[in-house]
């Protein structure tokens, strides 16, 4: 593939995430989202409002991260988050599931709450991305969440929160391409800072990729088009 830095600047998420972002690391993170194309920004789901209103006017999808980062609330806490982001103007979301329950293969627990979050998305109309924190669980286990994931159809899953204990894999990324389904796509986050990261994550069949060092990386790909 002849990756072209528009073309990979439409793939990125670019991130904020962490606990001591200010406005003005907002204003910043917009900003660089409107300047280089980026498909969306990535925030917790407390300053959504703010980021949707300084991208106002522009093509930039303003995403919420939800019970993050470590999925351990109920359903119903995870619902309310997710009603309380769209309501606050998210265009996009993606949460984290139960990993303990999916580390105790309790697969109707992680299905029912793919299953609501999900519909919660598709009657918003917008975007629902699961998160699985591949970096704690087993193939095995990554295969079944991904095959659930399959007839439920999110619109992505994910990888990791780059929170965790490591990041994305590219081999993790392809077995979640493989069982996932044809319906559903694969968003590589954690740990990609360079286009060598990022470009390891799409070889792969990542079609969405997360990260804080966007900036980074369409420079880096930049200068290699000149």
């Amino acid at each position: 593939m002849n990756w072209t830095s528009t073309m990979v600047a439409a793939m990125i998420d670019h991130t904020n995430l962490r606990a001591d972002a200010t406005r003005e690391d907002f204003r910043k993170l917009c900003d660089e989202a409107v300047r280089y194309g980026f498909k969306s920004v990535a925030i917790n789901s407390y300053p959504v409002r703010l980021c949707r209103e300084m991208l106002e006017g522009s093509s930039v999808l303003t995403g919420a991260a939800i019970a993050f980062p470590l999925g351990q609330t109920s359903i119903t806490t995870k619902a309310a988050e997710a009603a309380n982001a769209i309501a606050d103007g998210c265009q996009e979301f993606d949460y984290v599931l139960n990993i303990s329950q999916l580390r105790e293969h309790n697969y109707d627990y992680i299905e029912s709450e793919m299953t609501k979050m999900v519909d919660i998305a598709r009657g918003a109309g917008i975007c629902c991305k699961v998160i699985f924190e591949t970096c704690y669980l087993t193939d095995e286990e990554i295969i079944e969440a991904a095959r659930i994931a399959s007839f439920v159809r999110p619109d992505f899953v994910k990888t990791s929160t780059g929170f965790g204990t490591a990041g994305a894999r590219p081999e993790h990324v392809a077995l979640m391409r493989r069982y996932a389904g044809p319906e559903v796509q694969v968003k590589a986050a954690g740990g990609i800072r360079s286009w060598k990261d990022a470009r390891a994550m799409l070889e792969a069949g990542a079609t969405r990729l997360g990260t804080s060092s966007g900036v980074r990386i369409i420079e880096e790909l930049r200068s290699l088009e000149r």
